[in-house]
């Protein structure tokens, strides 16, 4: 009976729950939208991931406000607001930047693009970085408090293994890979970097600093060995880094505000959210804008909501929408993927060549879209990447813990019979056999095989080109457009130029970028059902945002090195 009422209860509860969201979103829906005064500033809060794909929408005022905005977004937005008479200027406000370097490339020229409107653009920075640092020189002031710091030191790259800590609990993690760049395994089965992973990290590091270094010497006017020299005595107190030229003035924000009402007038502040929903959905051609953002699975078979990355079945249903609507002329696909499970990248590939018969298409890749993101990009369309857009890594591993050691340490002990010679090969109850080692070799080979081909037909190249750039390295934008495994560096702007092209869309004509997936709510992720186990989230809860669902499912990976970390 206690068990019916408390059942009983919380059904109860969440019907009110329910009623109440149901009720605030009528009301919001009834209220229109926000106005734009005629002397406004508009507020960039630039703060966390900027996704690809837009968060759940949730329809309550004190939540909506800690929404953040995707890299979409805020290309329209700051598009709009150059064109728009009301927004006399654009203030920038960073702040805990976690985004990769390919969508820091995209954001700065967004707000570049913007200055060509002559609006002044200014940056408040508040305990800044490099990452903020790296957007907020796009603007022509930067104003930072006294007493605040700027970190600005230059970049590292932490890579971690966790070989020995394994090794302690008995765990011994066993890899078969194809590939000598495919270090992603590495980090379970080392104690440090192999010389192959040295060198990819530190062409890595060169570029990205190399990057930064040439951004901040544009936007402050100076000599990138300036820049250098004074990156080496970072970081900086407010008034060392303004007598380094690295702000404009140390104002609090009310000063900043002061400056610009004394030369602009009054000003009426306007956030990101609010113009956003003030604005006039676009009119003009449709083009899809399709964001597949995450790690790759198979997932549910009916999982058409996922916020956990691309799933088959979800990306399937995107592609096929798009596809049967004959409203959209043209496509762009929105990667941003370190890889995953390989039978998935190849259903999503399938698919994908499907929509690019049907509607012309572009590959836009943002921070990543390595291995099976790499894979999911070869339809044979034109590939579009940032400079520092993480690509390549073309190669397969198999992998799966030995528990046998951890079991003896607790004391658990497990029989198994079986009928098959490799009917125990994903037993965990012991090491692999050498003839199971070769079984998974063959396995990896004609995955591996497979791979490169697919990128050989679509990047118009011979097996033997496309071998020697495989080997599961990681490439960066620049060196893969040299490589030829992209055709051109840049971002939105460049996308949406490419797909005009190739859809016959005049170069004047206006266009608009429908997303795909549209955006949830939440009512899809309440009446959704997941399928994350309690064992993947409680990882995932530990670890992070790394790929667990393809670790925890193995099978053939086609999943780049995500350890490596930037800072």
């Amino acid at each position: 009976m206690g068990k019916f009422l408390l059942g009983f209860l919380i059904g109860m509860i969440f019907i009110v729950v329910l009623g109440v969201i149901v009720v605030i979103a009528a009301i919001r829906v009834g209220q229109g939208r926000p106005t734009v005064a005629s002397n406004s500033a508009l507020i960039l809060h630039l703060e966390g991931d900027i996704p690809e794909q837009a968060p759940v929408e949730v329809p309550l005022a004190f939540l909506e406000n800690q929404q953040t905005i995707t890299v979409l977004d805020t290309w329209r937005m700051l598009r709009d607001a150059a064109a728009d008479k009301r927004i006399k200027a654009l203030v920038l406000e960073p702040r805990d930047l976690t985004a990769g370097w390919g969508r820091l490339e995209e954001l700065r020229s967004e707000i570049a693009e913007f200055r060509k409107s002559g609006k002044p653009v200014t940056a408040f920075l508040r305990g800044a970085g490099m990452h903020e640092y790296y957007v907020a020189t796009a603007a022509d002031k930067i104003y930072m408090s006294p007493e605040d710091e700027l970190d600005v030191k230059g970049l590292r790259a932490e890579l971690f293994y966790v070989k020995d800590t394994l090794g302690k609990l008995g765990i011994n993690m066993e890899f078969e890979k194809i590939g000598r760049y495919k270090d992603a395994p590495d980090q379970f089965t080392r104690t440090s970097p192999t010389p192959e992973t040295l060198e990819v990290t530190n062409d890595m590091l060169d570029q990205y600093y190399g990057d930064a270094v040439s951004v901040i010497a544009e936007g402050r006017k100076k000599q990138p060995s300036d820049v250098r020299a004074a990156i080496d005595q970072g970081p900086f107190v407010g008034e060392q880094a303004l007598k380094l030229g690295l702000l404009d003035a140390l104002l609090y924000e009310d000063q900043m505000w002061g400056k610009l009402n004394s030369s602009l007038g009054t000003l009426t502040k306007i956030n990101e959210k609010s113009y956003s929903k003030a604005e006039t959905p676009g009119q003009g051609t449709k083009i899809a804008f399709i964001t597949a953002e995450g790690d790759i699975t198979r997932g549910g078979t009916n999982e058409d909501v996922s916020d956990t990355g691309i799933t088959t079945a979800q990306m399937l249903k995107t592609l096929r929408e798009v596809e049967s609507d004959s409203s959209i002329k043209g496509a762009i696909l929105r990667i941003d993927s370190p890889g995953g499970d390989g039978i998935a990248s190849d259903d999503i590939l399938h698919e994908a060549k499907v929509l690019s018969q049907k509607k012309p298409t572009i590959i836009s890749m943002s921070d990543v879209a390595a291995s099976g993101g790499y894979y999911i990009a070869m339809t044979g369309d034109p590939i579009v990447a940032y400079p520092n857009t993480i690509t390549g890594s073309i190669g397969v591993f198999y992998g799966r813990p030995d528990l046998k050691g951890f079991y003896d340490k607790i004391g658990l002990k497990e029989t198994i019979l079986s009928r098959g010679q490799f009917a125990d090969i994903d037993a965990l109850n012991g090491p692999l056999t050498e003839a199971q080692k070769k079984k998974l070799y063959d396995a990896i080979a004609i995955f591996y095989k497979d791979f490169v081909e697919r990128v050989a037909a679509a990047r118009k190249r011979d097996f033997a080109q496309i071998d020697s750039l495989g080997q599961g390295r990681v490439w960066l934008g620049e060196q893969a457009k040299h490589n030829g495994l992209v055709d051109d560096l840049g971002g939105l702007d460049r996308a949406v130029e490419m797909v005009k092209q190739r859809a016959k869309i005049g170069a004047a004509e206006k266009i608009t970028l429908v997303t795909y997936p549209p955006k949830k709510t939440v009512f899809d992720l309440l009446f959704k059902s997941s399928t994350e186990s309690e064992v993947e989230s409680r990882i995932r809860a530990l670890v992070g945002n790394v790929p667990i669902r393809s670790l925890v499912h193995g099978g053939m990976l086609r999943l780049m090195p995500f350890t490596v970390t930037v800072k």
